[in-house]
């Protein structure tokens, strides 16, 4: 009888217990889906900015001057790598001149501005298809593009300016033909 007492009396304490036990809360709803971000379209490109009536005031043009000795002289030449350059500079030592090459821009001529001169050049178009002029070994524009103060410029008609750096290249393929 003990025994059944006990056992009333332990779902009697288990059933008050169970009272005291706060009601559950409802299963919270599910979140709603939470969309997948989308890449943003790239940036448009800043704008080129206006170049400045001074030349001087330009961006060089990409490139760099290389220089090399050769048979009776030197050549320096300015451009990209791996490509042909844009401008070069050829000493022919026994005849004293120097030829400035511009690829093939065609003939007419090619104004040089550095910032001590302006000059106009006549070019022809050699057998190479090459656009030229010919300069004595003392002629004072070839200082005046290694002298002038960071860069000179050389336009063609129909051809973006040439925006060069005055490197010591320039001067030293005049010196080989001053020699």
């Amino acid at each position: 009888m003990r025994s059944v007492f006990l056992q009333s009396l332990t779902s009697a304490a288990l059933l008050a217990l169970a009272g005291c036990v706060a009601p559950s809360e409802p299963a919270p709803e599910a979140a709603p889906p939470v969309p997948m971000p989308t890449r943003a379209p790239p940036p448009p490109p800043a704008p080129r900015p206006t170049p400045s009536a001074d030349w001087r005031d330009w961006a060089l043009s990409p490139g760099t001057w290389t220089y090399r000795r050769e048979g009776s002289g030197s050549v320096a030449g300015f451009g990209a790598a791996g490509a042909a350059p844009a401008l070069s500079l050829r000493c022919d030592a026994g005849a004293g001149r120097i030829t400035l090459s511009l690829g093939r821009v065609g003939a007419g001529s090619a104004t040089v501005r550095t910032s001590s001169s302006v000059r106009a050049l006549p070019l022809t178009r050699g057998a190479d298809g090459q656009s030229s002029a010919s300069l004595g070994a003392r002629d004072g524009l070839l200082d005046a593009m290694g002298f002038s103060r960071g860069r000179f410029i050389v336009e063609v008609a129909g051809q973006p300016p040439l925006v060069v750096p005055a490197w010591p290249e320039i001067l030293r393929v005049a010196e080989d033909c001053r020699r």
